[in-house]
């Protein structure tokens, strides 16, 4: 707008939100096509995670011998997999369904395990004092003290399935939010690019926001028990553990 930076290398606000109102049927039928993808690989995602990090958790073997692996997986680079991945399933939307549940188990997979490992011990020792199974101590006390943790993973997979969809859409595809992107640099349309990138971000947060819904519904004594203390409330309210085990 100052004409200090050309508009070619930078465009002004007015000029992204005048190409983001033109082209908002474009990205509307392109983002369709990008959440598809991100909702079906964070679902897999989020059940691959967590039935990993229950088992980790049930048995100690199993910890010792994945975790390491499961950690080794993060040290490669999304982008240098996707071409591997569009070259063993093609251009369809396998391929980018894969590569977002690589993204997007991990988070949920250490938080939800991290939450589990750390449960209280007394009330494990308790639980099982009085004859309660494996089952009984993961429903009363070690889920329901993970929630945080769970929730946690979730809002950071929530922003990487978004992510690693646009991704594997840079490398091949027929529609989607990452090919309108890649189509709209080969023209040079850099208002168009800025558009499409703060879209992206305001999806993300959505989701983000979504998730932090859900976790307020689950675990609606958290928030209160936080408002209390932040009002100056005195007395402290008992945990979610202890009114199941009373």
């Amino acid at each position: 707008m100052t004409g200090l930076v050309p508009s070619y290398m930078l465009p002004s606000p007015v000029q992204v939100i005048k190409a983001f109102f033109e082209d908002i049927p474009l990205l509307i039928e392109n983002s369709i096509i990008t959440l598809k993808e991100a909702f079906i690989g964070l679902a897999l995602g989020v059940g691959v995670g967590f039935a990993a990090a229950v088992l980790m958790d049930a048995f100690e073997i199993l910890y010792k011998a994945f975790y390491p692996l499961l950690i080794i997986t993060q040290t490669i680079p999304s982008v240098a997999i996707a071409p591997l991945l569009v070259l063993w399933f093609g251009y369809e939307m396998t391929p980018k369904i894969v590569l977002i549940v690589i993204s997007t188990f991990f988070p949920v997979t250490v938080g939800l395990l991290e939450g589990l490992r750390g449960a209280d011990k007394d009330a494990v020792g308790l639980m099982r004092s009085m004859g309660a199974t494996r089952l009984q101590i993961f429903r009363y006390v070690k889920f329901p003290s993970s929630l945080p943790q769970l929730f946690s993973g979730l809002r950071i997979a929530a922003a990487y399935s978004v992510v690693g969809a646009v991704i594997s859409e840079w490398l091949g595809g027929f529609g989607g939010l990452g090919v309108y992107m890649t189509r709209v640099k080969k023209a040079f349309a850099f208002d168009k690019m800025f558009a499409v990138i703060f879209l992206i971000s305001a999806i993300s947060l959505c989701l983000m926001a979504l998730v932090e819904f859900s976790e307020k519904k689950c675990m609606p004594y958290r928030f209160i028990n936080e408002k209390n203390v932040g009002s100056g409330a005195g007395g402290a309210s008992p945990s979610p553990t202890t009114d199941r085990l009373r």
